[in-house]
């Protein structure tokens, strides 16, 4: 249930500057908010919402990460520098998803109603990056940093700008290297 090993394999693989696994474990603040929510999300689905959401706040305040208790979280999930990363309640994310600092996946909704981003697996998102509304981006899509998505995103394409639109005419499985990413 909480992948502890896999997830700090998961982060030597994706972080050139990783130390240890030992180092990784004790140090990694981003990865105690991921393990912290999958316990949040037990009690949340337990019906012990007060003391999930309480948690999850004690763990916003330590790891500035905010991920309700509620999201659905995937596995091998990273968030690289997570501080100013918020999740929202009703966000859905897939397996080996990425995220950067300052990311957000939030709602445009004050209704009590699907909300928040779904993401699906390989997703990418590059630091201070928003994603809004109950938006849906599929397999493998990349967004660029400061981008603002606020409409769906075909699977593979990469997204940038305000409001975020496909570069390279919107094809899909391009490669895109760090420095086309950051456009």
């Amino acid at each position: 249930m909480f992948h502890i090993r896999e997830d700090i394999r998961n982060a030597k693989r994706l972080d050139p500057a990783s130390p240890s696994s030992v180092s990784i474990f004790l140090l990694y603040s981003t990865l105690h908010a991921v393990w912290a929510h999958r316990w949040h999300h037990v009690l949340w689905n337990a019906g012990l919402k007060f003391f999930a959401r309480a948690g999850s706040q004690l763990m916003r305040a330590i790891t500035g990460v905010e991920i309700h208790p509620a999201a659905r979280i995937g596995r091998r999930f990273f968030i690289d520098h997570g501080m100013g990363v918020v999740i929202g309640e009703t966000a859905q994310v897939g397996d080996d998803v990425m995220l950067y600092h300052g990311v957000t996946l939030g709602g445009t909704s004050t209704e009590s109603v699907k909300r928040h981003p779904t993401l699906h697996d390989g997703v990418l998102i590059g630091a201070g990056a928003k994603v809004l509304g109950p938006v849906t981006l599929g397999r493998g899509v990349k967004v660029g940093s400061n981008a603002v998505v606020v409409r769906d995103v075909d699977a593979g394409v990469t997204v940038v700008g305000i409001p975020a639109k496909p570069v390279g005419g919107g094809k899909r499985d391009e490669p895109v290297g760090l420095i086309e990413y950051v456009i």
